[in-house]
């Protein structure tokens, strides 16, 4: 059994390597394997991808076991080209980073350190002093959450402890516990949209969520309301966005997801068509929310755990798509 882990996942052979009590053979491949079938000659029936991406355009994709996918989306899997015997796990771990980003995002908001911290000067102390502005807190804020699932509750769970107030939008809505103070389904978006100081997006990119957030959303937000955007770019309407932060219809945000990626090496892709970057109120990270040092430890020890399961015969765990009967 050979594990091919292609583009971003093959930097972590190693760490891999580490954790895997099954013996096998780890093979990186180049980022443009997920899309091309260059190298699938070299794939075999009882082996493993682990791959952020994979499509096949050119032909049938071969026929292999796992495709391990090292994160929690599967935007970048395109189903239908997988063969029917395949089993499709993905991983989470990243809810804790992101957690802690929206709470950094909401505190910088408020708090606006750098700038508190810009203003400091010794030669100026009294007059520095003497004309100190007030700045925000987040305590008793409305924290609204698009999504109420890991990251979600993981968001909420920290924002309670800020003693926020937190609504939250789910597909599958469910008792709030202590977690919120309401758990909305889809038809309750306006409510959400006129309560939220700071409305975060942490649902998954589907076709029921794609331009969910447009220019009608924008107007019916508070004009002091800010965007913290951690899940999917297309989750919000591009342009609308542009316009909403342009006219101060909302007073901020928060993007560190973007609507144009690299997939091969050397490719230049822009991350929108806009310049967010050049707006004042727009505060823009290269989708590096869950991007820790820790999370890469967590994650490729989990892949490895069902790599051994599989291999021992055991069930395997998040199955996202279980393999054809007919495979």
């Amino acid at each position: 059994m050979k594990v091919f882990m292609i583009g971003e996942a093959a930097h972590h052979k190693e760490k891999l390597a580490a954790f895997l009590k099954t013996p096998c053979e780890i093979v990186a491949l180049p980022r443009e394997a997920a899309s091309s079938s260059e190298f699938d000659s070299a794939i075999g029936r009882d082996d493993i991808v682990v791959s952020l991406r994979f499509a096949r355009k050119d032909g049938p994709a071969p026929a292999f076991r796992l495709l391990h996918v090292p994160g929690a989306g599967l935007d970048g899997i395109d189903m239908a080209s997988l063969p029917a015997g395949c089993t499709v796990c993905n991983v989470f771990e990243h809810e804790i980073p992101i957690a802690e980003f929206v709470l950094a995002a909401m505190l910088q908001w408020e708090i606006r350190l750098d700038e508190l911290r810009g203003s400091f000067s010794t030669d100026r102390w009294p007059d520095v002093y003497r004309a100190r502005v007030p700045h925000g807190e987040i305590y008793g804020k409305t924290l609204g959450l698009i999504g109420f699932g890991r990251i979600g509750r993981t968001i909420a769970r920290r924002a309670r402890a800020f003693g926020m107030r937190v609504i939250a939008l789910d597909a599958m809505p469910s008792a709030p516990g202590d977690l919120a103070d309401a758990v909305l389904p889809p038809s309750g978006l306006p409510e959400l949209l006129a309560d939220a100081d700071f409305l975060v997006v942490s649902c998954p990119l589907t076709e029921q969520t794609r331009g969910l957030i447009g220019a009608d959303q924008f107007r019916a937000m508070k004009p002091s309301a800010v965007l913290i955007n951690v899940s999917r770019a297309p989750i919000v309407d591009e342009a609308a966005l542009y316009d909403a932060l342009s006219r101060r219809t909302i007073a901020g945000a928060f993007l560190d997801v973007w609507y144009g990626y690299p997939t091969g090496s050397d490719d230049r892709v822009p991350p929108s068509r806009f310049r967010f970057e050049e707006l004042p109120n727009a505060f823009c990270t290269p989708h590096s929310s869950a991007w820790t040092s820790s999370l890469p430890e967590r994650r490729y020890a989990f892949i490895a755990q069902n790599i051994d399961r599989l291999r021992a015969g055991e069930p395997l765990v998040n199955v996202v798509r279980a393999p054809s009967q007919n495979a």
